[in-house]
């Protein structure tokens, strides 16, 4: 119940899959304790709409096309009134560790129970920090584990020399998009180009600290 006088929590839900956005809707819908404000299958959208209304609390797939919630947060954190975010992943993998480290304030995992994902928000609202058990002396691991399977993809195939071209047309994916995935590769490993990108995994590979299999 919601306390006389108090304002339900302004809250927006990002979600590429329309199953989920609509359920989780009627879920906040139907809480008087939040305030359902919008929603977006793209994380562009949820930008331009949090740029522009106030929101409190912004739940966000981690793979929320195109930006990906990672970059998300960080665009975010450059802004004063920006949402606190609840990032919505699998719980699972290394998700809940790479949303703390990227600036989320709570994580939910998309296999526990509705009520589960309220409180949640209710305490990220209150200005808590809410994240399932994170070992943190893994958050002190090499750059190279920041990155995502695709980026990693790319960041092998560019070690073994494929131009952009060659890159978009084995993903499948335009040369710009090529071009944008280098430029958060680059940011991530704190290289400045593509060279001192493939000398990195070079170095990676030789330490053994690539990462198996994960994304």
């Amino acid at each position: 119940m919601v306390n006389p006088g108090s304002r339900p929590i302004d809250i927006m839900l990002a979600d590429s899959n329309p199953l989920v956005l609509s359920a989780m809707s009627e879920i906040f819908e139907r809480d008087p304790r939040f305030s359902l404000v919008a929603t977006s299958a793209t994380a562009e959208g949820f930008l331009g709409i949090v740029m522009r209304v106030p929101v409190q609390v912004g739940i966000i797939d981690w793979n929320l096309p195109v930006l990906g919630a990672a970059k998300l947060i960080e665009v975010l954190r450059e802004h004063e009134n920006a949402p606190r975010l609840v990032v919505y992943g699998d719980a699972d993998g290394d998700a809940p560790r790479l949303a703390m480290q990227a600036g989320a304030a709570g994580f939910a995992p998309r296999s526990g129970e509705a009520e589960g994902l309220l409180e949640t928000c209710l305490d990220v609202a209150a200005g808590k920090m809410v994240f399932p058990f994170i070992d943190v002396r893994k958050m002190q691991q090499d750059p190279i584990h920041s990155l995502s399977r695709k980026e990693r993809a790319i960041l092998e195939s560019l070690a073994k020399g494929m131009s952009n071209r060659e890159l978009s047309k084995a993903l499948q994916i335009s040369t710009n998009t090529v071009k944008f995935h280098l430029s958060n590769i680059y940011e991530k490993l704190s290289v400045k180009n593509r060279a001192q990108a493939i000398a990195y995994y070079y170095s990676a590979q030789v330490s053994g600290n690539l990462p198996q299999g994960k994304g």
